[in-house]
């Protein structure tokens, strides 16, 4: 599949009409009535069905990843969904998880309820951690191979030289955001050293509350692998943490007590949690200049580029040069 790159105007082609086309293409008969669900990267929508229950499709943006990648995500989802773990991996249709139809590439998933999960619970953070541990017990078995890895260099100096070469910045700060980023990335670049050689694997890459749906007496639901990387675990631990440094301590011990029923944790990734929170600080800025193009971007993110956000994010690194020179949370 080889759909245009439509970065310009991505999603140009995305329609009722084509949307509706495109499933009825793969055999799927909805009765007309499409619900947006909250996706930016790509469009994500819940389908009513003429006859049955309602169906989730996510329709994936041009340029973005390669059908081999989207695949490995696939592959993935479908891995641990076998292992009896609960995601919602798409649905297998003509023998296929990812369609063509015109210039949209798309993928069908059925629709799981729930609520949002409630971090501030012990139990409920154990059972996050058991969860996560299963995960990446089946994420080790092998490596991603397109799919790139969550490091330095794809989260912390690529999307600084894109701000840099865009020029979104007012040019009175461009010279101390970027001055700061320069310092931040070296306050990385010493966690990494610190914590040494960490193993890397599979990961589900964005794994907050917004990617989970909790479901009474059935606990966590995992969704939205599109981020997946490889990378190292506590990447998918350490947006479970929140609060003063006693609170994630307290939290990390809850998440650790399940997570470790499945999968070995290594201390030594403790030197990192502060280190991927900077690099997702500088991606996240990147991810908003990439995207601006994007109609639905400033309509959502308003305040994006405004002098007021650039000198937040400036203090806001500025904070992490020094929470990034603290003992790790087990070392308080």
């Amino acid at each position: 599949m080889k759909p245009a790159d439509t970065n310009a105007t991505p999603f140009a082609s995305l329609t009722p009409d084509s949307m509706l086309d495109a499933l009825e293409s793969v055999g799927i008969r909805p009765d007309g009535r499409l619900l947006a669900l909250n996706s930016y990267e790509n469009r994500v929508y819940q389908v009513f069905m003429e006859e049955g229950a309602p169906l989730v499709v996510k329709f994936y943006r041009a340029g973005r990843w390669s059908d081999a990648a989207i695949l490995e995500e696939h592959d993935f989802s479908s891995e641990l969904a076998e292992r009896e773990l609960p995601v919602i991996a798409p649905m297998v249709i003509g023998g296929q998880t990812l369609h063509l139809h015109g210039d949209l590439r798309f993928a069908v998933f059925s629709r799981q309820g729930g609520r949002a999960p409630e971090f501030d619970s012990g139990q409920t953070l154990e059972w996050m951690g058991r969860f996560i541990g299963r995960i990446h017990a089946v994420g080790v078995l092998k490596p991603f191979v397109e799919r790139p890895e969550i490091n330095i260099q794809s989260f912390g100096e690529e999307p600084r030289d894109f701000l840099q070469r865009s020029r979104f910045l007012p040019p009175d700060l461009a010279n101390v955001y970027f001055g700061v980023v320069d310092q931040v990335l070296d306050g990385v670049r010493n966690c990494f050293d610190r914590a040494g050689k960490c193993a890397t694997l599979r990961l589900h890459g964005d794994c907050h509350a917004g990617n989970v749906l909790w479901v009474e007496g059935g606990g966590p639901f995992f969704v939205d692998f599109d981020d997946a990387r490889m990378g190292p675990a506590i990447q998918d631990l350490w947006m479970l943490l929140s609060g003063e440094r006693a609170d994630q301590v307290r939290q990390l011990a809850d998440v650790l007590a399940g997570y470790e029923d499945f999968y070995n944790f290594d201390p030594r990734e403790l030197h990192l949690i502060e280190a991927l929170r900077t690099l997702r600080l500088i991606h996240y800025a990147g991810w908003l200049a990439r995207r601006w193009n994007d109609p639905a971007f400033p309509a959502a993110f308003p305040w994006f580029n405004t002098q007021r956000y650039w000198q937040d994010r400036i203090l806001e690194l500025r904070e992490q040069i020094a929470l990034m020179d603290e003992p790790p949370l087990w070392m308080a």
